[in-house]
C-alpha cells in the first residue's frame, strides 16, 4: 500500500508536533507517524516546561504561531518568572504542567488540525529518488510518500535503557526502540553517534510529609506563556525543596561499582548540565548537600517527580538512596530512575535551514540534532516544519541569525560548532541576550508567523496596537515636563517604575490611556536600558556586515594553501554561507578569517578586470 502526501513528520514528541502543525497549517497534507499516538507530547523528564533561557525559547516559538506555549498555559499548575531580581535580560518564565493533560490538550489540537493526519506506525527506511527523499517505509510495510520528511526521533534511534545491570531495549519505559531507521540514515550518506540521559526515579505523594519541607510557591499573579492568553485560571499548587546528605552521598559512593556510568556499560555521552545523582557526588565530592525539588506530576496524580536525583544505579540502591533525604524516608517509588542511550546526528552534517547537506528533502529536528529539552526540540520543530514548507514551495528558507533570536542561536551553535554532548541553550550562549529579551519575543518574530500563515489576524492586530501605543507612550515622555524635567529622564531614575512616572503626569494622560502591562513594561525597559540597547544594536551591525559576506557553496578550502590544516578540513566539512559563520567554528582562527577576506577580495578583483 502506498498513502501520499506533501510532508511527513517521524515522531510524536515536542519537536514533531511543531513541525507537523507548522506544515499543516501552512496549507500542505502532513502526516505525522508514531508508534504510538496515546504518548504524542509525553513529557519523558520533568513536568516542566521553560526556565532559564528555555523559557525565551518557548515564548519565541509562540511568536512565530507554535502551540507549546499555548498548551502550557491551558495545563500549567505552577508558573514563576525566575530571575527578577536581575535584569531582563536575563528573566525567564517557567511552568509547571500537569503532565497528563499536557499531552492530551496537545493531542486534541493535532487531532483537529485540519491537513494533519496521525498514523500508528514505525519508520523502518527512508525512501529514496536518487540524492532526494522520497517518504519512508513502515513497519506494517505501508510506503508513506513525500518531497519532504522531517525525522524526530528523540532518545528512540536504537534506545536502551540502563538501571544498574538490567539493560532493555526501548527508547522511554515500557516503550520498543526504533531499530532500523539508523541503518537507513547511515546508508543515504550520514554519520551517527551515541548520546546519554537519564530521569530520576518517581515517588507516590501519599508517604511525603510536604508539613515538613520547604514550599516554592509560583508567582501569585501567574504570567501567561503565550502572548494571546489573557490570563492563567487553573489551580495553582506548590513544589517542595529537600535535600541530600552524607548518608546518601555514602550510599552512592559505596555502590559505584553497581553503576552503569562507571562500570563501562555506558559508553555514550550524558549532559554536562544536568548530570545524574552519581556525577554530582563523584564531581563535587566536598558538597555535604545537593538540592532535590519535589515537583508533582498532576493535579490529579499521586506521582512526585524527584529533580535533582537522576540515576542509573540498581532499584535496590535506590530505595536505600531516597530513603536516606528527609522527608523521604517512608516514600514508596512507583517508577525507578534510569539512563537512556540512543543514536544521533552530529548537527554539522546540516545545514541553517535543518535540511540534510547529504539528502534534499530530508530535515532533522530535536535530539536527533544532538540537543537536550522540550523547548530545545519544539524550536527546532516549527523551524523544520516551516523551512520543510518553503522547500516545496520553492522559496527562500527561513533562518533566524543570532542578532534576532535564542532559535537563531541554538541552531547556529549546531550546524556550526557542532556538539559532543546533549546541548542545553542558556543565556550565556546568547551575546545579545538584551535585546533578545523573553517579554519582546512578540516584536521580534511575530512579523515571520504572520508571513508564513502561522499568526492569526487578530493577534497580528493586537501587535500593531500594542506598537502603536508603545510609541505614542514613548513620544509622550519625551515631549512631556515635571519640575523641569522630561517624565522620560525621570523613569531612567533607578528608583523610578513606571507606575510612579504616572502619578507625576500632570496632564493625567498615561492613566486615561490604561495602558495595558506589557505596553508599560516595554516602555519601561527601553528607556532605563537605552544606552545599553543601542550599544548591543551598534554589535549587531557589525554582525550582519559580516553575515553579508558570504562564502560560495562551490569553494574548495584545500586549494587555499594560507590556510591552517584545521581550517581547510573544517570549512571543508561544515561549509559555512558566510564570513559570519566561518568565524563561529571551533579551530577557525582571525588570521584564517584573514586569509578568507583576502582570497574573496581578490576573487571578486579578478572577475571585474576586463578580459
Amino acid at each position: 500500500m502506498n498513502y501520499d502526501f506533501n510532508v511527513i513528520v517521524v515522531g510524536g514528541g515536542h519537536a514533531g508536533c511543531e513541525a507537523a502543525l507548522a506544515a499543516a497549517r501552512m496549507g500542505f497534507n502532513t502526516a505525522l507517524i508514531t508508534m504510538d499516538p496515546d504518548t504524542i507530547a509525553q513529557m519523558s523528564c520533568n513536568p516542566a516546561i521553560g526556565g532559564l533561557a528555555k523559557g525565551q525559547l518557548v515564548r519565541e516559538i509562540d511568536a512565530l504561531g507554535g502551540e507549546m506555549a499555548k498548551v502550557t498555559d491551558a495545563t500549567g499548575i505552577q508558573f514563576r518568572m525566575l530571575n527578577t531580581k536581575k535584569g531582563p535580560a536575563v528573566r525567564s518564565p517557567r511552568a509547571q504542567a500537569d503532565k497528563h493533560l499536557y499531552k492530551e490538550e496537545m493531542r486534541r489540537r493535532l487531532e483537529t488540525q485540519e491537513n494533519l493526519f496521525i498514523l500508528r506506525d514505525t519508520a523502518e527506511s527512508l525512501l529514496m529518488d536518487r540524492n532526494k527523499v522520497a517518504g519512508v517505509g513502515g513497519g506494517s510495510g505501508v510506503e508513506y510518500r513525500a518531497e519532504a520528511v522531517i525525522i524526530t526521533t528523540g532518545t528512540f534511534l536504537r534506545g536502551v535503557m540502563h538501571t544498574g545491570k538490567t539493560i532493555t531495549v526501548g527508547g522511554r519505559a515500557g516503550e520498543p526502540s526504533a531499530e532500523n531507521l539508523s541503518g537507513s540514515l547511515r546508508a543515504v550518506g550520514l554519520e551517527l553517534g551515541r548520546l546519554k540521559t537519564g530521569t530520576p526515579p518517581r515517588l507516590n505523594a501519599g508517604g511525603i510529609p510536604f508539613e515538613e519541607l520547604a514550599s516554592q510557591h509560583g508567582d501569585e499573579r501567574p504570567q501567561p506563556f503565550s502572548f494571546s492568553t489573557a490570563e492563567i485560571r487553573r489551580p495553582q499548587v506548590p513544589c517542595y525543596i529537600t535535600y541530600t546528605n552524607p548518608k546518601t552521598h555514602k550510599i552512592i559512593k559505596d555502590n559505584l561499582d553497581r553503576s552503569p556510568l562507571y562500570t563501562g556499560q555506558i559508553k555514550a555521552i550524558g549532559p554536562r548540565y544536568c548530570p545524574s545523582i552519581e556525577d554530582k557526588v563523584v564531581r563535587f565530592a566536598d558538597k555535604d548537600a545537593h538540592q532535590v525539588f519535589l515537583e508533582p506530576e498532576g493535579l490529579d496524580s499521586q506521582e512526585i517527580y524527584c529533580n535533582g536525583i537522576s540515576t542509573s544505579l540498581p532499584c535496590d540502591v535506590q530505595e536505600e538512596l531516597a530513603h536516606s533525604i528527609r522527608g523521604l524516608e517512608r516514600a514508596e517509588i512507583v517508577r525507578y530512575g534510569y539512563a537512556v542511550e540512543y543514536d544521533f546526528v552530529p548537527p554539522t552534517q546540516i545545514k541553517a535551514n535543518l535540511e540534510t547537506k547529504c539528502v534534499e528533502g530530508l530535515f532533522l529536528a530535536g535530539q536527533i540534532n544532538g540537543t537536550s529539552g522540550y523547548e530545545e526540540a519544539a524550536a527546532q520543530g516549527i523551524m523544520a516544519g516551516i523551512n520543510a514548507v518553503l522547500k516545496l514551495q520553492g522559496r527562500p528558507p527561513f533562518i533566524l541569525d543570532r542578532s534576532e533570536a535564542y532559535i537563531g542561536v541554538l541552531i547556529d551553535d549546531l550546524v556550526t560548532k557542532g556538539t559532543l554532548e546533549p546541548y542545553r541553550m542558556f543565556t550565556s550562549r546568547a551575546e545579545y541576550r538584551l535585546i533578545l529579551r523573553q517579554d519582546n519575543a512578540d516584536r521580534r518574530l511575530m512579523k515571520y508567523g504572520h508571513q508564513f500563515g502561522l499568526i492569526s489576524r487578530p493577534q497580528w492586530n493586537r501587535l500593531e496596537e500594542k506598537e502603536s501605543l508603545i510609541n505614542w507612550t514613548r513620544a509622550y515622555l519625551k515631549e512631556n515636563l515635571c519640575r523641569g524635567e522630561s517624565l522620560e529622564k525621570i523613569l531612567r531614575r533607578p528608583e523610578i517604575d513606571f507606575n510612579h512616572v504616572m502619578e507625576l503626569d500632570l496632564g493625567h494622560k498615561l492613566k486615561k490611556k490604561e495602558l495595558p502591562q506589557d505596553v508599560k513594561e516595554q516602555v519601561e525597559i527601553e528607556v532605563k536600558y537605552e544606552g545599553y540597547i543601542q550599544r548591543q544594536l551598534a554589535q549587531v551591525e557589525k554582525f550582519k556586515k559580516m553575515e553579508t559576506l558570504g562564502l560560495p557553496s562551490w569553494l574548495n578550502y584545500s586549494k587555499i594553501p594560507e590556510l591552517t590544516n584545521e581550517a581547510r578540513q573544517k570549512l571543508n566539512q561544515i561549509r559555512p554561507t558566510s564570513l559570519g559563520q566561518a568565524s563561529r567554528i571551533s579551530g577557525i582562527s582571525p588570521a584564517d578569517i584573514s586569509v578568507l577576506l583576502i582570497y574573496l577580495k581578490g576573487k571578486a578583483d579578478r572577475s571585474r578586470s576586463p578580459a
